[in-house]
């Protein structure tokens, strides 16, 4: 009889496989989203893998991004702007050239929106509203 906890350590390595790749394809695919794929991956490897777990976080390509996510530090200014840039060009050029329909086309537009807000909402690194007394006067 197979053993339930290696059964279930397998599963959720695999369920964290699964999203790391729909999440490295969400990055140039606007229709999926990468962020919630790839947290679901450090998640799933962290109860699967001490190793994986560990070579995600530790990945030169989002690593940095994801522990800053995972500990509330939020997400770069430029990662917000890139993002955002890459998804409405992606957008774009897919409502353009691969879209015949009206419909995929307002589809387009209400999930690049979606997203947009989505990431507009992130907490953004290092940035901190200061107290009342230190902004500048008006004139």
């Amino acid at each position: 009889m197979p053993d339930p906890r290696r059964t279930r350590r397998v599963l959720f390595f695999l369920a964290g496989s699964l999203s790391l790749v729909l999440g490295i394809i969400g990055i140039v695919l606007p229709l999926l989203p990468t962020t919630p794929f790839l947290l679901l991956a450090v998640f799933c490897y962290a109860r699967s893998s001490a190793r994986a777990h560990s070579w995600l976080l530790k990945n030169r390509v989002f690593g940095r991004q994801l522990e800053d996510h995972l500990t509330g530090k939020g997400v770069s200014g430029w990662v917000k702007a890139g993002a955002l840039a890459f998804l409405w060009v992606t957008i774009g050029l897919s409502a353009a050239f691969f879209a015949p329909f009206l419909w995929v086309r307002v589809l387009l537009a209400v999930i690049g929106l979606s997203v947009t807000v989505y990431v507009l909402r992130l907490k953004t690194k290092g940035r901190q509203p200061g107290p009342a007394s230190q902004r500048m006067p008006e004139s």
